[in-house]
C-alpha cells in the first residue's frame, strides 16, 4: 500500500509540473552576435547561441521531465538509461554558460594573481597558449580545450574533455577558460582549419571573466 502510494501517476504528475517550473532557459549573450568580429562572425555566434546551446538546453529539459517522472514510478531502469542525454545536454548547457562569458569583445590580458600563477605553473603565458592550443588541436572529433584549476594541489591545469563532457564532473578541474572545438564552433569562417580559430581565440579572452573564476576557485 505505501508502494503504491509513493509512486502513484498522480504523484508522477505533481513532480512533472513541479520539474516545469524550475527548467533551464538559454542564458543571454552578454554582447550582440557580431560583437566579436572578426575573430568570431556574427552568423556563427548566432547559430551557435540560438539553434545549437538552444538545442541543449530543450534536450535537457526533456530529459529531466522524464527523469522526474521515472523517479516517481520507480522505474529505476529508465533512470539509468537517461544518464547519458543528461550528461550530454546538461554538460553542452555547462560548457556553453561558461563559454560565453569566457569570450569579450575588449579582450585584454591576464594581470595580478592569475598571471602570476600563469607563469609559475607553465613559464610564461604564451608557453600555457601554446599548450592549451596543442592540446585543443589534437582533440580527435568534438569536444573541448580547458584551462583549468586544481583545488587539492593549488595549481593551474590544462585538460580536454570529448563530446559534451563537463571539465569538472570529469576531471575535477574547476574550469575558467574553455575552447569549443565541435565544428559549429568555427567552421563557418575558418573551414577545416581549427588551430587557426583555436589560436585566433585569445585575440577575445574575457580576462576579467577567467579572473574572477580564478579568484572563486582559490
Amino acid at each position: 500500500m505505501l508502494l503504491a502510494r509513493a509512486f502513484s501517476p498522480a504523484r508522477g504528475l505533481v513532480a512533472a509540473r513541479l520539474w516545469w517550473r524550475q527548467k533551464h532557459t538559454l542564458p543571454d549573450l552578454p554582447y550582440d552576435y557580431g560583437a566579436l568580429e572578426p575573430t568570431i562572425g556574427a552568423e556563427i555566434m548566432q547559430l551557435h547561441h540560438s539553434k545549437h546551446h538552444q538545442t541543449y538546453v530543450n534536450n535537457l529539459n526533456v530529459a529531466e521531465e522524464k527523469l522526474a517522472e521515472a523517479k516517481a514510478r520507480g522505474d529505476i531502469s529508465t533512470v539509468i538509461a537517461l544518464a547519458p542525454a543528461l550528461k550530454f545536454n546538461g554538460g553542452g548547457h555547462i560548457n556553453h554558460s561558461i563559454f560565453w562569458q569566457n569570450l569579450s569583445p575588449s579582450g585584454g590580458e591576464p594581470e595580478g594573481d592569475l598571471l602570476a600563477a600563469i607563469s609559475r605553473d607553465f613559464g610564461s603565458l604564451e608557453n600555457m597558449k601554446s599548450q592549451l592550443a596543442t592540446q585543443t588541436v589534437a582533440i580527435q572529433g568534438s569536444g573541448w580545450g580547458w584551462l583549468g584549476y586544481n583545488k587539492q594541489k593549488g595549481v593551474l591545469q590544462i585538460a580536454t574533455c570529448p563530446n559534451q563532457d563537463p571539465l569538472e564532473a570529469t576531471t575535477g578541474l574547476v574550469p575558467l577558460f574553455g575552447i569549443d572545438v565541435w565544428e559549429h564552433a568555427y567552421y563557418l569562417q575558418y573551414k577545416n582549419v581549427r588551430p587557426d580559430y583555436v589560436n585566433a581565440i585569445w585575440k577575445v579572452a574575457n580576462w576579467k571573466d577567467i579572473t574572477a573564476r580564478f579568484n572563486a576557485a582559490k
